[in-house]
């Protein structure tokens, strides 16, 4: 599921809290609602297997609330939400 270098999108948003299922974190991906920056290059994240890096920001809409974080790690379980924080920065702007 994971290694030093990556993780799949719909792992990591459920692991770090964002969506209460594994399922709902996929859907929400399929959808084509989550854009991504790596190394300056913007991209739509395009399917739930798609690998994610530390350093990649994401950029999303819940709840009518707009989401932008760097990815800090990938975590190893869904923990709780003290541990799930650790795995996101929030990115200014």
């Amino acid at each position: 599921m994971t290694d030093e270098g990556h993780c799949r999108a719909d792992v990591w948003l459920w692991r770090a809290r964002f969506f209460k299922t594994r399922s709902l974190a996929g859907r929400f991906v399929d959808e084509g609602r989550i854009r991504l920056t790596r190394a300056g290059a913007e991209s739509r994240v395009d399917k739930p297997s798609r690998g994610l890096k530390t350093g990649d920001v994401l950029v999303f809409a819940i709840g009518g609330r707009l989401i932008n974080v760097r990815i800090m790690g990938f975590g190893e379980r869904r923990g709780p939400a003290s541990e799930a924080r650790e795995l996101y920065e929030a990115v200014e702007g």
